[in-house]
């Protein structure tokens, strides 16, 4: 009977070994596969404070919330289990939808780098002008215009993220995409909310830093009015990095699944490229792939927008004459 006590313990240890490991490996491989959409990642972290801004500093956590929720069923409710299926089904469709994706992250970059050019003639933002009469409905339409967007970034990072997973069996590859979806949500969400408070806790540390009976700012005061001043600045650097990793990201995911799919015309450009500086070493090598991958999400961006503005400015004329 002890003997088979022992035996029992042992399978149960074995077990949890394995559980154990198998738990590393989906942490490890979420990270692994998470870094890949560090562009989308980046943008979604610069995009989401636009959506409190102005709100009252009690409402913007709350709201950043709801929107991290919304982000969180987007991930796992809707994309998951679609692109599970396209991936089971229709294997061979998964290098096309990368494309798609990527061409969407270089067309997001390129307008954003055509508008800072102001070469981008005739574009004008849709503004959401409906007629909310109260906070409550107000917050419900910031929560839902936000979650619309995350869904377009949230298919990025899963697709993005999937596509680096083509080696994994298919349970491990659901628990690695589930395991993204928390991390990534988590990250952005959480990063994005620091963000937000900070300047609160900036005007928080100068006030409280200054007492009735001196007036004449301290170190702590100094630190917050600094905190406050440089925010906007931190935000702006956020967008422009967001822009270039969109750029990067989106021009190598073309680049990588145009070749996949029987054009591997500008895969061998980066091959050639790679190969000319390899002497020169690994950091070297990735630099050069880095610069002409987003070279190449630049030029297909710009291409991209122009054609949605031509497009767009069709479709409004058309209208008006109407």
């Amino acid at each position: 009977m002890s003997g088979g006590l022992v035996a029992l313990l042992d399978d149960i240890a074995t077990l949890a070994k394995v559980t154990a490991s198998s738990i590393d490996d989906v942490a490890a491989n979420a990270v692994k596969a998470s870094s890949k959409a560090v562009g989308v990642v980046i943008d979604d972290t610069a995009v989401t404070p636009q959506y409190v801004s102005g709100l009252s500093p009690s409402r913007e956590l709350p709201i950043i919330g709801k929107i991290a929720r919304g982000s969180l069923i987007n991930k796992l409710f809707i994309i998951l289990p679609i692109a599970l299926l396209l991936t089971w089904l229709a294997p061979q469709f998964l290098p096309f939808l990368l494309i798609v994706g990527g061409a969407y992250l270089c067309f997001e970059g390129g307008e954003k780098v055509l508008e800072n050019l102001s070469w981008l003639p005739g574009h004008h933002e849709e503004h959401d002008e409906g007629g909310a009469t109260s906070s409550e409905e107000l917050e419900k339409g910031i929560v839902a215009s936000a979650t619309r967007t995350d869904l377009i970034l949230s298919a990025e990072i899963m697709l993005v993220s999937m596509a680096g997973l083509s080696n994994e069996t298919g349970i491990m590859r659901v628990a690695i995409l589930i395991a993204v979806a928390f991390f990534m949500t988590f990250f952005v969400y959480g990063l994005v909310a620091l963000l937000v408070k900070a300047d609160d806790f900036g005007l928080h540390l100068a006030k409280d830093a200054i007492k009735p009976e001196d007036n004449r700012p301290g170190p702590v005061d100094n630190m917050g009015r600094t905190i406050v001043r440089v925010m906007p600045h931190i935000f702006n650097v956020i967008g422009v990095v967001g822009t270039v990793a969109m750029l990067w990201v989106g021009g190598h995911l073309v680049i990588e699944n145009l070749a996949a799919v029987g054009v591997p015309v500008f895969h061998h450009i980066l091959e050639v490229a790679e190969h000319a500086v390899a002497s020169a070493g690994g950091f070297v090598t990735w630099l050069v792939e880095t610069l002409l991958s987003g070279v190449f999400g630049v030029i297909l961006g710009a291409v991209i927008a122009w054609i949605v503005v031509g497009a767009s400015a069709l479709v409004h004329r058309a209208r008006t004459k109407a």
